[in-house]
């Protein structure tokens, strides 16, 4: 399988640029494995990204990839996908990128329930660019722009997408691996918008200014904080304070975006012809 995930990676590129005990490289990971089961090939895959510390997977990653500007990956994934419906699109962006900046085209791509998957790794932080604190940043956490900790609450992004109509949405964590594998392939082959929020670790941008000292303690917090979403049904509200729920969230059935639009097109071929 090693060897599996090293034939979709420009090795010549190697090694990557994230710091020591970042959770991208797992998620990466995961993500070629999956494809790799699927037997997907490089040319019928493209992986677009925005800017951050998970959208520089884009010059690891042996796709069709492009790096788009900061919070449009959504934007740029969604013409890519109308203009070549058969390729197999993938949105790799984080929590400042796709929640933040990028948050109304994450509304809207999951409203228009358009063919693209989008796995957003939540690292509670700006790590790249100056370790602002973001929209998924915990209350209480400190950042470089609350540096006496988060005055406002942070939102559960799983719930956004749900709600405005992603049809797919799954969370995972990077020290659940084998479960974040299956929620990627789980996702890719799902028809829709389908979403997939990976709880990762920051060592360098949060954890040290959290008092979270290695990246295996931040990992050690995710197993302790997570609670799949069949084990959460059977337990009473009180045993699931500060915890979140991981699995598969909501799974639907309903119209994709590029069929209903190639039906628009040939509608008005058809007209087109009839003048």
């Amino acid at each position: 399988m090693a060897t599996a995930t090293m034939n979709y990676l420009r090795q010549h590129k190697l090694p990557h640029i994230w710091c020591p005990g970042c959770g991208d490289g797992i998620m990466v990971g995961a993500l070629l494995r999956a494809i790799d089961k699927l037997g997907w090939s490089k040319d019928e895959t493209v992986v677009v990204t925005g800017i951050g510390c998970s959208a520089r997977s884009n010059a690891i990653i042996d796709f069709n990839t492009f790096q788009t500007t900061h919070g449009r990956a959504l934007g740029f994934a969604t013409g890519l996908k109308l203009a070549r419906p058969e390729l197999n699109v993938v949105v790799i962006t984080g929590d400042g990128d796709g929640a933040g900046i990028g948050g109304n085209h994450l509304i809207h791509t999951a409203r228009r329930n358009i063919d693209i998957t989008t796995i957003l790794v939540n690292n509670s932080i700006y790590g790249m660019t100056g370790g602002q604190y973001s929209p998924l940043t915990p209350a209480g956490a400190k950042a470089t722009t609350a540096p006496f900790g988060r005055v406002e609450p942070n939102f559960d992004v799983c719930e956004l997408v749900k709600g405005a109509g992603a049809s797919f949405v799954a969370r995972s964590t990077v020290f659940h691996v084998r479960q974040l594998e299956e929620m990627i392939s789980q996702a890719l082959t799902h028809k829709g918008f389908s979403f997939v929020e990976v709880i990762a670790q920051c060592p360098t941008g949060f954890g040290r200014r959290n008092k979270m000292r290695s990246p295996a303690e931040m990992m050690k917090w995710q197993r302790d904080h997570a609670v799949s979403a069949e084990a959460a049904s059977k337990l009473p509200p009180e045993k699931l304070e500060g915890k979140f729920l991981t699995g598969v969230l909501h799974r639907s059935d309903r119209s994709e975006y590029t069929e209903m639009y190639q039906q628009v097109i040939a509608e008005a071929s058809k007209r087109g012809g009839e003048q």
